[in-house]
């Protein structure tokens, strides 16, 4: 307040702004210099396409371009809620997602609790290394080592099969073997690179905790139990989390490589199928409907797993 009474605001002027933004930007320039790359990648590769989705709600022609193509409403939306694959699909990608979160979250972390049990520096390198190296082979490379392994007439399996007077199996045949060999290849592929994340997690607990609990006596499974467990929870939520938020997504190349006739019924998942519908059959607003659907599914499902977490252990995303 000033001596005539009058009151004086403490809000910058525009001016004041604009400055304090201008002497903050020239003092971190370095650092956006050095972001500027990524958030350009996301402008061009997933915001700008962004206005495409708009052909799920059209009937689009190429030759007329999005914008000029008609608009049909929810049609293709109804017609894939109608279809008689659909339950089939949703079950197939729900059942696949779950399989692998089962499976994948838990593997991966006492994987990282035996590597952190290694006290032998030399060993420790050693076995990650051959750990997470199946991380980096592409999925043709896979793909072609699950056919040599369960190949019919002179797989590695089935001749260990027959070794012992049982007889061959086509797996590759079966659909009730697919989910399992999909979801195990993958674990086998991750779980090496996915138990990183969570060794680096360990190497942030202080040791001090550690000797606290060993001069209370604590054994060994105790002070995993209390300590290196506790310590890594919030990465364990996060990681949850984002694996959850996917659970539509089902990545469509490995299954392609190993689907055929007679393991359609439960290889074929929303991804592939989006894949055959848009791609082989040029049905680009049916395609675009469904991968939308897929899309708003996972995205509402992270926000409701999200607030959970929040409340429940206060970690989340955001």
């Amino acid at each position: 307040m000033k001596k005539d009474g009058s009151w004086t605001s403490n809000l910058p002027t525009p001016n004041n702004s604009f400055s304090g933004v201008k002497k903050k930007l020239k003092k971190n320039i370095g650092l956006y210099c050095i972001i500027f790359p990524a958030v350009l990648y996301f402008l061009i590769w997933a915001y700008w396409p962004m206005y495409g989705v708009i052909i799920a709600f059209k009937d689009f022609l190429p030759g007329i371009g999005i914008l000029d193509s008609p608009w049909v409403g929810f049609a293709h939306f109804e017609r894939f809620f109608n279809s008689f694959y659909f339950e089939r699909l949703l079950r197939n990608t729900v059942a696949i997602s779950l399989y692998t979160i089962i499976i994948g979250i838990p593997l991966p972390i006492i994987l990282a609790l035996m590597f952190n049990e290694i006290r032998s520096k030399r060993l420790r390198t050693f076995t990650q290394t051959i750990s997470y190296a199946p991380h980096f082979i592409s999925v043709v490379v896979v793909v072609g080592m699950i056919l040599f392994f369960l190949s019919p007439s002179n797989g590695l399996i089935n001749n260990l099969i027959e070794m012992f007077g049982g007889e061959k199996k086509n797996f590759l045949a079966d659909p009730a073997s697919f989910w399992h060999i999909f979801v195990w290849s993958g674990v086998w592929q991750s779980i090496g690179w996915s138990s990183l994340i969570y060794t680096a997690a360990m190497a942030g607990i202080s040791p001090e905790q550690y000797e606290a609990a060993y001069i209370d006596g604590a054994g060994k499974l105790q002070r995993i139990w209390h300590v290196t467990l506790p310590g890594i929870i919030p990465t364990i939520i996060i990681l949850s989390i984002l694996s959850v938020g996917g659970i539509m997504s089902v990545g469509h190349e490995k299954i392609l490589l190993l689907q055929n006739g007679l393991n359609q019924e439960t290889s074929e998942v929303i991804s592939t199928y989006v894949y055959k519908s848009g791609i082989l059959n040029a049905q680009y607003s049916f395609s675009a409907a469904i991968g939308l659907f897929n899309n708003v599914i996972n995205f509402s499902i992270l926000l409701v797993v999200n607030s959970i977490a929040r409340k429940v252990s206060e970690t989340s995303l955001w």
